[in-house]
């Protein structure tokens, strides 16, 4: 998992600078066209693409990841969901399902606080980091993390005996 991770992390982003290079000059061949047309004003829209744009790159790599976290204890509160969630977003060793929940459970919380802890410290180092690796990179770190963590689990549960589901990395 953690080889792909970073294989397809590099191939984005190879594409992303790419991408980048193109929009740059695409932007400064329709840049005189933006400053000939009317700007609307108080569109909600227009406010969040500005505070979107306010924010590094780290963070916003880490809002995605907040919000995929936050969507995850969202459905957690669902009861229609609860078998679903145990089955695939909780690691144990025992489960049928191996695979896929060693990643999903990479996103699982359960209290309220335990999230908001772990969302705060991911934000804090988040852009000194991805600046360092940069964003590809950064997503292939903590998937890799959270995938190496849970197999971790899964041997020390297996040496001492508790099968027992357990939420996140």
């Amino acid at each position: 998992f953690t080889g792909s991770a970073f294989g397809s992390a590099a191939i984005w982003q190879y594409e992303s600078l790419k991408s980048r290079l193109q929009t740059y000059f695409e932007e400064a061949r329709a840049d005189w066209l933006d400053k000939m047309r009317p700007q609307k004003r108080g569109d909600f829209r227009k406010q969040v693409n500005s505070w979107w744009n306010s924010l590094t790159e780290g963070q916003r790599t880490v809002t995605g990841i907040i919000a995929a976290n936050v969507f995850v204890f969202c459905l957690w509160r669902l009861p229609g969901m609860r078998r679903f969630m145990f089955t695939y977003f909780t690691s144990d060793p025992s489960s049928r399902a191996l695979c896929s929940p060693m990643l999903l459970s990479t996103f699982s919380h359960f209290s309220l606080f335990h999230m908001a802890a772990n969302m705060y410290v991911l934000w804090s180092f988040s852009s000194s980091i991805v600046s360092l690796l940069g964003c590809e990179q950064f997503i292939a770190v903590y998937l890799s993390a959270g995938v190496i963590s849970t197999f971790v689990s899964y041997v020390a549960k297996m040496a001492t005996g508790r099968f027992e589901p357990s939420l996140g990395a």
